[in-house]
């Protein structure tokens, strides 16, 4: 068994953020798996589907973003997960917009959400991957800019990256996710070769 976790914050007002990016790709990601019905559990919501005869359960914390280890614990707990078949996905402000940062395990950052998750489980060895959201030019407004909304022209550069997401989850479900860092992974020198 898998479980992939996008991260976000409940509620109308969060939608289409930037912080929210994990919640927006598994909506995408369970469409694409036919199993786009969630169901409330394990303080979120979740769903499963069936891949090479592996069960994976798509999962959404609604503890907001900085208690997401609250949820992400207790869904471990319940299914005893070894943490090697956990996957997060996340955003982040350090990577340019729509590139990705794949990792097998790694300290949280600034992330008051990972933190939190890192915390609650005792470790920091699982898969993760961050989906960047840029940063504004003024640093004061950072929270205001986590919270802002994808422009008409980011939300379709965002689809692209997100097709690279459901490709490099569906090599964590196949335990291939060494070739996923090595496809989809971001690199200061692409900037210099696009």
């Amino acid at each position: 068994m898998k479980i992939i976790v996008g991260l976000g914050n409940p509620g109308l007002k969060y939608e289409n953020t930037r912080h929210n990016i994990g919640f927006e790709f598994l909506k995408i990601y369970s469409s694409i798996k036919n199993c786009d019905s969630f169901k409330s559990g394990f303080k979120g919501e979740y769903t499963s589907f069936i891949q090479d005869g592996e069960k994976v359960i798509l999962f959404k914390p609604l503890t907001y973003m900085n208690l997401s280890g609250e949820a992400i614990k207790e869904i471990v707990d319940f299914y005893h997960l070894d943490l090697n078949e956990l996957l997060v996905i996340y955003d982040d402000k350090d990577i340019p917009f729509s590139a990705l940062r794949l990792r097998v395990k790694g300290n949280p950052g600034s992330h008051n959400g990972m933190k939190n998750i890192t915390m609650m489980l005792a470790s920091t060895n699982f898969k993760r991957i961050r989906v960047g959201i840029g940063k504004p030019l003024d640093a004061a407004n950072m929270i205001d800019f986590v919270l802002s909304k994808f422009t008409e022209e980011e939300t379709k550069q965002l689809q692209e990256s997100f097709k690279n997401v459901a490709a490099s989850c569906d090599l964590f479900i196949a335990n291939q996710f060494d070739q996923a860092m090595n496809k989809y992974n971001y690199h200061k020198t692409n900037e210099t070769n696009n």
